[in-house]
């Protein structure tokens, strides 16, 4: 059964600084995620709804390449992806990360998109202290831009509020949990 320390009440903050409200509204919405993901065996980690083939373990491998792509392979300039990304060829296997999330453990999921926030979060910290929100990151886009990383928070923001309201409706139909935030004891 997946457990995680990641389940924390996250506040955004009422009026700070842009960079405590991008982190805020980022940890929140990684929160609210990675509770939607825990508690669960593996059968409902591999569980869809409808006709859709979208998995909790499927996502949890999902964001965890988007997190390492965007502040990890983009944001530092790394040359690759980490483990285990770096050694699939996306090219000619575009679904991996949903295909063979049926093949990992619920714990070996939630432990890899737990190391990568974990790596993205220091790279994030590195860059504001670098250069605030209008750093850019060191690899371009396929049009030539390097976005800010205020773009590329952005982004990583809208990334999880549309795939949690995935996990949303996959979770409620597994054991009825729904919500933003961990009820209260």
């Amino acid at each position: 059964m997946t457990t995680t320390n990641q389940t924390a009440i996250v506040s955004l903050p009422v009026a700070s600084e842009e960079i405590e409200t991008l982190i805020g509204a980022l940890e929140r919405n990684r929160r609210t995620f990675v509770w939607k993901c825990t508690g669960l065996g593996p059968d409902d980690m591999r569980r869809t709804l409808g006709p859709g083939s979208v998995t909790l373990g499927g996502l949890l491998k999902h964001l965890a390449l988007v997190e390492d792509d965007a502040f990890v392979r983009q944001l530092t300039g790394a040359p690759t992806l980490s483990p285990p990304f770096d050694a699939v060829d996306f090219d000619a296997d575009p679904e991996w990360e949903w295909r063979t999330a049926a093949d990992d453990s619920p714990e070996a999921l939630l432990a890899l998109w737990e190391a990568v926030v974990a790596r993205s979060r220091e790279n994030i910290a590195a860059a504001y202290a670098e250069g605030g929100p209008e750093v850019h990151t060191r690899i371009a886009w396929a049009d030539g831009h390097t976005p800010t990383l205020r773009r590329m928070m952005v982004d990583m923001i809208e990334e999880y509020a549309r795939h949690t309201g995935h996990a949303d409706l996959i979770r409620e139909s597994i054991d009825g949990l729904v919500g933003e935030g961990v009820p209260s004891a």
